[in-house]
């Protein structure tokens, strides 16, 4: 899902990094309120970085002859919204590309746009739309839906960058997409699974805190004991 570094063409790296460029700057500026106003989720907000760094890291490879990875994105956009993600991703992906040759530094802008940008925001759309019929199901269909979004966003941007010489762009899309989907829709269902168990765990140990975000919906006080 990471395109390699060189491998678009100047002109669209360029222009993927200028559109990427502003959400950035803005997730930069919602993590500094986020942390200066709620401090007490910083360690929430470490947590969602190490979640995206760890599961996008991951490489298997497609019987396609492709390599695909979760990307782990979808559950901190739950916790913070997208804004936030944009910046997180951003260092994952930067770090990625000078630490694990994962990505590449010419085609940060592109990664960005597809895993840190579209990926939450589709993530945090379908979170807000379901949430309120069961939070359990909005977990696993925002997540799952990060990930295939990602990709679609990444496939239309080679397709972009490298149209067919027969169907042109929309021959190109359909290819690409075929070389992802085969698995990237298994990733995206087991992503959301551990989404679920990751609040489940979370919602133990930070309660306060998702309920501060509006994770969770704030518990009942106890009732007094009767004297």
């Amino acid at each position: 899902m990471h395109i390699a570094e060189g491998f678009l063409p100047p002109l669209h790296a360029a222009a993927w990094t200028l559109a990427a460029a502003p959400f950035v700057i803005h997730g930069g500026r919602a993590v500094a309120r986020e942390r200066r106003e709620r401090p007490e989720t910083t360690l929430l907000l470490g947590a969602a970085g190490a979640f995206t760094f760890l599961l996008s890291a991951i490489k298997l490879p497609s019987i396609t002859g492709s390599s695909s990875h979760p990307t782990g994105v979808g559950l901190g956009a739950i916790l913070f919204r997208p804004p936030v993600m944009a910046f997180l991703s951003t260092v994952v992906l930067l770090f990625q590309a000078l630490l694990l040759a994962h990505g590449g530094l010419t085609t940060l802008g592109a990664n960005v746009f597809s895993m840190g940008i579209v990926g939450p925001w589709a993530a945090y759309a379908a979170w807000c739309s379901l949430r309120r019929l069961n939070r359990t199901a909005a977990i696993f269909v925002a997540v799952a839906l990060a990930d295939l979004a990602t990709y679609a966003v990444t496939s239309t941007q080679l397709a972009l960058a490298f149209p067919d010489p027969a169907t042109g762009f929309g021959g190109s899309l359909v290819k690409f997409l075929g070389v992802f989907a085969v698995t990237q829709v298994p990733l995206a269902v087991v992503e959301g699974l551990l989404a679920i168990l990751v609040l489940r765990v979370l919602g133990d140990i930070a309660r306060p805190e998702l309920e501060r975000l509006g994770v969770l919906p704030t518990a009942a006080p106890a009732p007094e004991a009767v004297r």
